[in-house]
């Protein structure tokens, strides 16, 4: 019954989650939910669910990698700019789109700048028999999930003999 949220990893996590909600709301995007500690009983370092809204593509809070539980809306005339707001970042470990049309669906897979992509379903993890891995400042190396996984781990090797 409810939504459960575990803790940030650390307490180093979490004080720097709860300064970009201050960087947020410095840049003017509007604080809708959350963005307040949370003490608990059992051991851990808890933030509320935060959502800002009124974001701009250009924030930090919109552009960087916060792995808090942060999110801001930027709002969007239709589904070009926002393939085109969503692509533009440093950053593409994983993207989504809730739609109905298969047509978005379909140019949203084929476009989207990001190593995991996920239609109508949410943008974290994948099954562990896939590749897991992002583009550009995401992620890095090889993809250590999937039929990739041998060759993570493998080093490559051709020896003839002639004896």
């Amino acid at each position: 019954a409810g939504t459960h949220i575990g803790p940030v990893v650390d307490e180093r996590q979490l004080a720097t989650d709860t300064d970009y909600i201050a960087i947020g709301k410095q840049e003017g995007a509007k604080l809708a939910f959350g963005g307040e500690t949370i003490k608990r009983d059992n051991p851990g370092f808890y933030l509320q669910p935060t959502l800002f809204t009124e974001a701009t593509n250009q924030m930090r809070i919109s552009r960087e990698e916060i792995f808090g539980p942060v999110a801001s809306v930027i709002r969007v005339k239709d589904y070009e700019e926002a393939l085109s707001v969503a692509n533009d970042t440093p950053f593409g470990l994983s993207a989504g789109i809730a739609t109905t049309s298969l047509k978005h669906a379909t140019h949203f897979k084929r476009n989207s700048e990001a190593g995991m992509v996920m239609v109508n379903l949410p943008t974290a993890g994948v099954d562990f028999h896939v590749p897991f891995g992002g583009r550009k400042a995401s992620s890095f190396g090889s993809r250590e999930q999937g039929k990739y996984a041998a060759e993570f781990f493998t080093v490559v090797k051709t020896a003839y003999t002639l004896a």
